[in-house]
C-alpha cells in the first residue's frame, strides 16, 4: 500500500492529540460543573440528560439518516448535492438547523412540562453540547492519537497491520491516517476554540428555543434555526475548501457572539419574570 509509505507523524501529533483530547472533555465537564454548583435549587438534572439525549435522537439519528440518502448513497439527490457547492452547503446548514432546533422544540415543549426554568435552559444546552463531544468528537480524536502512536512504533507494514487496514479498506482509513499525521498545534487550538464557541451556541440557542416554548415570545424556532444556518455556513464552505480556516474561527466567534447577546436579554426577561 504505497499511498502510506511516505507518510510520517509529525513531532506534535501526539501530544496535540492528547491535550486535546482532555482539554475538550475539560470544557464540557467545567460548564456543567460551575452551572450545577451555582444553580442546584433550581436546576435538574434531567434537562441535561434531555439535552444529551435529543441531541443523540435528532442529530445523531434522524439527521445522520437523511444525510445516507442525500450525500452518501449514490442518488440522483446526492449527486447534484455533492457536485454543487451552493446546494451542499445550504442542504447541510439547513438540515443541521431543521433537525437539532426541533429537536430541542420538542424534547423542551412536549417532554420537559416540569421545572421549566431559566437556568434548566442552560443545563439543557450544556448536555446538548457535552454529549457532541463525549459521543463524536472525542472518539474521533482519540482514533487519531491511536493512529499516531501506532505509526510512530515502527514500520509502516507492522502499523498498517496492528490497525488492520487491508488493501479493501486502505482507501477509507488513508484520510484517517493523513489527518493524525498532519495533526499539531494549530489543529489543537482550533479544535479547542471550535469546542468553546459550539458549547456557547448550543447553550444560546436552548435559551431562545426555550424562550417561545414558554409563551414569552413566538417566532423564536425559525429565528434559532435561521440562527443555526447562519453559523454553520463558514464551516459548510471550508468543507468544500471554499474559504481558509482562520475565516471559519471568525465567523463562528462572530455569530456566537450575536446569538450569545439574544440569549442574555432573553434569559434575563424570564428571570425578571418568574421573579415578579
Amino acid at each position: 500500500m504505497t499511498a502510506f509509505e511516505n507518510i510520517a507523524i509529525g513531532r506534535s501529533s501526539i501530544p496535540a492529540l492528547s491535550i486535546t483530547a482532555i482539554l475538550m472533555t475539560a470544557i464540557a465537564a467545567v460548564f456543567f460543573l460551575y452551572w450545577r454548583r451555582k444553580h442546584q435549587e433550581q436546576t435538574s438534572l434531567r434537562y441535561l440528560i434531555a439535552g444529551a439525549a435529543g441531541f443523540m435522537v435528532s442529530a445523531r439519528v434522524l439527521e445522520l439518516g437523511v444525510h445516507y440518502f442525500c450525500i452518501l448513497a449514490d442518488t440522483p439527490a446526492s449527486r447534484f448535492i455533492n457536485g454543487n457547492t451552493a446546494a451542499f452547503v445550504l442542504y447541510g446548514t439547513m438540515t443541521a438547523g431543521v433537525f437539532e432546533e426541533c429537536g430541542r422544540h420538542i424534547v423542551l415543549k412536549y417532554i420537559m412540562k416540569k421545572n421549566r426554568t431559566p437556568e434548566n435552559a442552560v443545563l439543557y444546552g450544556i448536555g446538548h453540547g457535552g454529549i457532541e463531544v463525549l459521543a463524536v468528537l472525542l472518539p474521533a480524536i482519540m482514533s487519531y492519537l491511536v493512529i499516531a502512536i501506532t505509526f510512530s512504533k515502527g514500520a509502516t507494514e507492522e502499523a498498517l497491520a496492528a490497525l488492520k487496514i487491508t488493501e479493501e479498506t486502505a482507501a477509507a482509513a488513508l484520510p484517517s491516517v493523513q489527518a493524525a499525521a498532519a495533526f499539531d498545534y494549530g489543529m489543537m487550538a482550533f479544535n479547542v476554540i471550535e469546542r468553546l464557541f459550539a458549547m456557547l451556541l448550543h447553550i444560546g440557542l436552548t435559551v431562545i428555543v426555550f424562550y417561545g416554548v414558554t409563551g414569552a415570545g413566538k417566532g423564536t424556532l425559525p429565528l434559532a434555526i435561521l440562527l443555526h444556518m447562519l453559523m454553520d455556513t463558514f464551516p459548510a464552505l471550508y468543507q468544500r475548501g471554499a474559504v481558509p480556516l482562520w475565516t471559519v474561527e471568525v465567523w463562528a466567534a462572530f455569530w456566537t457572539a450575536v446569538i450569545g447577546f439574544i440569549a442574555v436579554r432573553l434569559y434575563r426577561k424570564m428571570k425578571e419574570r418568574t421573579m415578579s
